[in-house]
């Protein structure tokens, strides 16, 4: 019997940290699967800009948008704009500005769970963005005014526009800013800027697991949501963007996004184009007040969508074009600030509830662990 017991005491000694690990990536997936839902503020007609409300359909879902037309309705390129995790479509307004001075049509939309529609049972993911994404792509170029579309985001944003691209042969660009590189990095980035005390050597394993814990009730694969998979089965042109000192998504991501796309399309006899731009001090989010930057993807778009205008005078009109951060929108990143950090942090996984699926989320969710998406709440 000493034995017996010696060995039940070892085999429950060996359980307990798996034990452990998979509540953590429950309460993780509590914690961190549901974005507060943040409704615009403005519309494109505070920034000068025309536009139509409309009704995107993706799946079963009805997603408010708005489609604001270029040079008085000319047939034409366009863009659909896709904002990051917290964020609404009017936080791609700053960016819809400047395309729109540019000459490109711009389509913007709300993601599920986030901006003005209801909150969502299941947590969201990159899967998520990537389908609302494709979405959004489609009704811009079924729309009359436009010839060919490209599809741009940011953050969480960027992850499903290379999604949407990877899955749509008529996107004829793709602009991905401040992107996660994958879904296991996403997750491990969350650890750091939560400041959890997990080594490297269990931080690992940990996002593994955690990560499909996460992706479990959507019955996503981790190989389907990634963006570096996805890039790399895009054929067409590709502009990468992001800030070198962005706190939420390192840069490095930006080149493991790159060498995945250069890579995917090395036997191509002539492979499309992918670019990067490094942005000198730019952070996660806010990228479009730097001049190089909108004069590089207005310069990059109408290179490839044919126009309207000439390369160097849409880049000269949109660096020249003044935009500015939506005021009302632009609040702390709420899951960060928040977020006890530390033991702290840990020690609320053994909370009763602490695992326990929310039925319904209310507007301001419980932010205990961050998600990777925008700094503050930014397009």
């Amino acid at each position: 019997m000493g034995s017996v017991r010696r060995l039940g005491l070892a085999a429950a000694a060996a359980a307990a940290p798996l034990g452990l690990a998979y509540r953590f990536a429950l309460a993780y997936r509590v914690r961190a699967g549901y974005p507060r839902r943040l409704p615009p503020t403005h519309t494109p007609t505070d920034l000068g800009m025309p536009y139509e409300s409309i009704i995107v359909r993706s799946g079963d879902l009805e997603l408010p948008a708005w489609f604001i037309p270029a040079r008085g309705g000319q047939r034409g390129p366009g863009v659909a704009l896709i904002h990051g995790w917290e964020s609404a479509r009017d936080r791609n307004l700053p960016n819809a500005r400047f395309l729109h001075a540019a000459g490109f049509h711009c389509l913007l939309i709300d993601v599920r769970g986030n901006g003005e529609n209801p909150a969502e049972a299941l947590p969201l993911s990159a899967g998520e963005f990537g389908l609302d994404a494709l979405a959004a792509f489609r009704a811009l170029i079924d729309r009359d005014e436009v010839t060919q579309g490209a599809v741009m985001g940011h953050s969480m944003g960027a992850v499903g526009a290379i999604l949407a691209a990877a899955a749509d042969d008529r996107v004829a660009a793709l602009v991905a800013i401040s992107g996660p590189a994958d879904p296991y990095r996403l997750t491990r980035e969350t650890f750091r800027i939560a400041n959890l005390p997990i080594p490297g050597p269990i931080a690992v394993p940990l996002a593994w697991l955690t990560t499909r814990v996460y992706l479990h009730p959507r019955g996503h694969a981790v190989e389907d949501i990634s963006a570096s998979v996805a890039i790399g089965r895009y054929r067409g042109p590709v502009l990468l963007v992001h800030g070198d000192d962005d706190g939420v998504v390192p840069v490095g991501h930006m080149d493991r996004l790159a060498q995945a796309a250069r890579d995917g399309r090395a036997d191509d006899v002539s492979p499309a184009s992918v670019e990067t731009l490094r942005v000198k001090g730019g952070r996660h989010s806010w990228l479009y007040e730097d001049p190089g930057y909108r004069r590089t993807v207005a310069h990059f778009l109408a290179g490839h969508l044919g126009g309207p205008l000439a390369l160097e005078d849409a880049a000269m009109i949109a660096a020249d074009t003044p935009v500015q951060r939506i005021p009302e929108a632009e609040t702390e990143f709420t899951a960060v600030a928040t977020t006890a950090g530390g033991f702290r942090t840990l020690a609320q996984v053994a909370r009763p509830g602490a695992t326990r699926l929310p039925l319904v989320v209310p507007d301001a969710t419980i932010p205990a662990l961050p998600t990777v998406a925008d700094e503050p709440a930014a397009g």
